[in-house]
């Protein structure tokens, strides 16, 4: 490739959010890097936040998109693992201190000095930009081996939406718990990775939705075992004591103290949303059950191998709408109006066009 910093892709220029064609550099390829030609780029809700600059760090021009799929073109001369023509993944984040205690524990996520893929700057001032592109550059500890079972399209989110339900559960317990009940408060990009997830460790699944209308899809399509509507008050009640965990995925602004009352004693209610107010916290139901909840986001770079590898052999991959970047800023106004099922994914190679 002649000119190998050059890039190109689409960017927000302002809290318009508006996505428009944009000339960039990469950096060049060191040592350490690996060089991918993106094939795939997810869309997240954070790419939705981050260009609207709702979180409040947005820093114009943004090149969004961190669920990353395509092949390694160059490989630096310290680069083992990856060599050229290989698939590769890059998620969430592309730089840590690498000495810190969280570090040292593959929690590369949680490192202070963590370096988001886009939005963000490395420590050489470099300003780096995500997969709305044609290529990108990464450090080789960055970047995830791509499993043969997995498709390019339909695999790209689990490196967001994917490892942010994967890693909760392994974390407080659900993995180990075959058998035991799991709630999935929300059904969208989230939520059906979380009920297929929680199927394959064994779990029994209800999803809890306002929306009546998604029980057939719920469980005829992504394989959870029941339903419960939130608007049912008689079905609630029944309810009430049920659930021995709660993945709650909802963003909006929302009462926890029905989902606590889902919960039996021990229960753990995990929280994965980020609403743009905080929610209120019931403490009565909380400690007279001694009930737990907490929050997870994604994995680090050794949890988010495992969770790809599992994915694969559990033929586990996002519900998806495959669109051209052309189709990026409608994308964003439906997925603003939670219209899609269950994910948007850009054909980057085949729609990203510098002309």
């Amino acid at each position: 490739m002649a000119d190998e910093h050059k890039a190109f892709g689409w960017a927000a220029k302002d809290e318009s959010g508006f996505l428009s064609p944009f000339h960039f550099s990469r950096r060049e390829n060191g040592e350490d890097d690996v060089t991918v030609k993106i094939l795939f780029c997810g869309v997240c809700h954070s790419d939705l936040h981050t260009i609207k600059n709702h979180w409040g760090f947005s820093r114009y021009p943004i090149v969004p998109g961190h669920e990353i799929v395509g092949i390694a073109t160059k490989v630096g001369k310290n680069v083992t693992k990856f060599k050229e023509g290989d698939r590769v993944g890059v998620g969430v984040i592309i730089s840590s201190c690498q000495s810190c205690d969280s570090c040292n524990q593959d929690l590369e996520n949680y490192c202070s000095k963590m370096v988001f893929t886009y939005n963000s700057r490395s420590s050489d001032g470099t300003r780096n930009q995500g997969g709305y592109s044609d290529v990108i550059v990464v450090d080789h500890r960055f970047v995830l081996r791509f499993p043969d079972g997995l498709p390019s399209d339909a695999g790209a989110p689990l490196l967001c939406a994917g490892i942010t339900v994967y890693s909760p559960m392994k974390y407080y317990g659900m993995a180990e718990e075959s058998g035991k009940h799991l709630g999935v408060s929300g059904l969208g990009g989230l939520g059906h990775l979380a009920v297929k997830i929680g199927k394959a460790f064994g779990l029994r699944v209800t999803v809890i939705s306002r929306s009546p209308e998604k029980e057939r899809e719920a469980i005829d399509r992504l394989g959870a075992d029941s339903f419960l509507v939130t608007t049912d008050s008689q079905k609630m009640k029944d309810a009430v004591g049920t659930m021995d965990f709660i993945i709650d995925t909802v963003s909006a602004e929302h009462s926890l103290l029905p989902l606590f009352g889902l919960l039996n004693v021990n229960g753990k209610l995990v929280i994965l949303g980020f609403p743009e107010k905080p929610l209120e916290l019931p403490i009565f139901p909380l400690v007279s059950g001694r009930k737990m909840v907490g929050g997870s986001q994604i994995g680090g770079m050794k949890e988010t191998q495992e969770m790809l590898e599992f994915c694969a052999k559990h033929n586990i991959v996002s519900d998806i709408e495959l669109i051209k970047m052309d189709d990026i800023n409608s994308a964003m106004e439906r997925l603003a109006r939670s219209d899609v099922r269950y994910r948007f994914v850009i054909d980057v190679a085949n729609s990203l066009n510098p002309a």
